[in-house]
């Protein structure tokens, strides 16, 4: 990629001119008044209301839903791309009280909402309009045994932005600020993250041992900021009678303890099939015993070190897309032609990639950090895969639409695997081939295997922080105890690698998110297999409109028409054999070209 490259950034003027703009004090005053008005139209009442006159009040409450969601949203995508910037902080934080104090008039809805009787809201649900918002109902009602008094769930609200929200803030403040210095050059995180992708092994190492100095640094402020989000975590799960630290994000996903109990243990069984033998592969190919532990997302020495413009790279991802379905491509077309993501890398820009979808009724934005590596183009895929799953659920309404983290990543995982299947099937040399689908096992890995070891480290700190803080030394113990686990004896896991667990921000801003992705990962594995077997008929519309639903259904009834059922024991395990499966091509591929 050439760095006189014009990469595309995003125009937020869909949501707000500026942080300036007067709609913006316009729509806090309209929330603030709203909420007032909702409280005193409907606290008390509920109970009584006809299905008209609730009807109207699921409207009232999705209109103030879409002015909190859209201040809110602009706010952290304006903040995400300047976090140097005192005033787009400053903004984001007020923004962020004020919606927070303009909200507590709305704490009693959801309480009293819980109060009705199961006939009444049979009773509403009769009328067909109201019969729309079933899944919001659904969601809300299954909260009811863990809901708190109006008192209690209103000074929760209120301390959320000085504890939880604070918190995270700070972590995220600090971790955009990091300097990180290789022979005499600066990089940001986002940068210095990329040159352990390099093909140079003394650049490799130079960069993960100064991203483990910068950690280790800074350890003892990350030590304490994680056992602060751990603490008041547990606060709030003793107060609302969650039995484990996992069990209400497990509520929010739909899924149950047990269930992901056992995807996580079903994994840890292959960590030997899946992970320890590809880095036994990846040792070989490197010319050494043991890899580094930076060495695991290594090119390969014998693979073209080819650099990807970014119109390339959208080309490459719009022809899987359309290879697939003509309507997805034509879905992902628009992310492009109306410039709704952002993707150079820059100073102040915090790191990573992702999709924000503020309005479940208007279009999302993609956020990058392009440098044009071949992981660069499948994370492309990934996050334009989640732009398209919005795209497919924007007449779902805005109180009915939620994520479940869960199928949220099989949208953008199913996406990756549809560009890498789509560039292998071009590739006519073995070695290209076997370069290929090493990456893909590599990154296969990250997400099915390594989220896995990242959810057992936040399990184990988490059980740790009941009885007292956990210290910078233990926390660094449970890291290396989890990886070394994962990654296998042909991975050297030391010093180097020591503190780089405070750079997973995960476990600061989404407690217990890690495990969806390897969830949604072996989800999409199944999933593909059945396309591949070709005994679905019309396999892409149904999974279009499997898309359309998953916040609506249960994960039963949107998977039937796929015959998968991720409720069983083996579900877990064939959604593993496609990754050995790709292990065994790469072992046969290796002795063919006798590397």
């Amino acid at each position: 990629m050439s760095k006189k490259e014009n990469l595309p950034a995003w125009n937020l003027s869909d949501l707000y001119q500026s942080i300036k703009d007067p709609a913006i004090a316009k729509d806090l005053e309209s929330y603030r008044k709203g909420a007032l008005s909702f409280a005193r139209k409907y606290k008390g009442k509920i109970a009584g209301l006809s299905a008209k006159d609730f009807l109207a009040l699921l409207k009232a409450e999705e209109k103030l839903s879409k002015i909190s969601a859209r201040l809110s949203g602009f706010a952290y995508l304006n903040m995400s791309t300047q976090m140097k910037n005192p005033e787009a902080m400053a903004f984001y934080q007020n923004t962020s009280e004020k919606l927070t104090e303009y909200a507590k008039p709305l704490v009693f809805f959801s309480l009293e909402l819980n109060s009705v009787p199961e006939t009444k809201i049979k009773e509403w649900l009769q009328d067909k309009q109201v019969a729309f918002y079933k899944p919001f109902l659904k969601r809300v009602r299954k909260y009811k045994k863990y809901e708190l008094s109006e008192a209690e769930e209103e000074i929760l609200l209120l301390k959320a932005v000085t504890s939880s929200e604070a918190w995270v803030r700070l972590y995220e403040e600090t971790s955009s600020r990091l300097v990180y210095t290789v022979d005499g050059k600066n990089y940001n995180d986002a940068e210095i993250t990329k040159l352990t992708l390099d093909k140079d092994a003394k650049l490799r190492h130079k960069a993960g041992a100064e991203i483990n100095r910068v950690a280790k640094e800074n350890a003892p402020f990350f030590t304490f900021v994680y056992n602060m989000v751990m603490k008041d975590k547990a606060i709030e799960d003793e107060k609302r009678g969650f039995k484990k630290p996992i069990s209400a994000r497990n509520l929010a996903e739909d899924v149950s303890d047990a269930s992901v109990e056992a995807l996580a243990e079903t994994v840890r069984a292959n960590y030997k099939n899946i992970a320890h033998r590809f880095y036994k592969l990846k040792a070989k190919w490197l010319g050494v015993k043991k890899i580094s532990y930076w060495d695991r997302n290594a090119p390969l020495p014998f693979s073209a070190d080819y650099h990807y413009s970014w119109d390339e790279a959208v080309k490459i991802v719009l022809k899987g897309y359309n290879e697939f379905s003509p309507k997805l491509g034509k879905i992902a077309k628009d992310f492009f032609d109306y410039g709704w993501i952002d993707v150079p890398p820059r100073d102040g820009k915090r790191s990573g990639a992702y999709c924000s979808g503020p309005l479940a009724s208007e279009h999302p934005y993609l956020f990058l950090n392009f440098v044009g590596k071949q992981n660069d183009v499948l994370t492309l895929a990934h996050e334009l895969g989640h732009g398209c799953h919005h795209q497919l659920r924007m007449k779902n309404g805005e109180l009915n639409e939620h994520s479940r983290m869960t199928t949220e990543e099989l949208a953008s995982v199913f996406a990756e695997m549809l560009v890498f299947q789509d560039m292998l099937k071009s590739l006519d040399d073995d070695k290209a081939k076997l370069c290929l689908i090493a990456s893909k096992v590599n990154d296969m890995i990250n997400t099915a295997i390594r989220q896995i070891a990242f959810h057992f480290f936040e399990t184990r700190s988490h059980d740790e922080r009941k009885n007292g803080e956990v210290s910078e030394q233990r926390l660094c113990e449970i890291w290396l105890e989890e990886m070394q686990a994962s990654l296998g004896n042909y991975v050297d896991v030391g010093e180097d690698c020591r503190y780089i667990w405070s750079q997973v921000g995960h476990f600061f801003f989404l407690p217990f998110y890690v495990y969806a992705y390897s969830y949604a990962d072996c989800l999409v594995n199944s999933l593909y297999q059945v396309k591949l077997e070709g005994k679905v008929k019309d396999f892409a519309d149904k999974y279009l409109a499997l898309l359309s639903k998953t916040a609506l259904e249960d994960y039963e009834k949107i998977f039937k028409p796929f015959g998968l059922n991720p409720n069983e024991a083996t579900f877990w395990q064939k959604g593993l054999n496609l990754i050995s499966s790709y292990i065994d091509e790469l072992e046969r591929l290796d002795k063919k070209l006798k590397l």
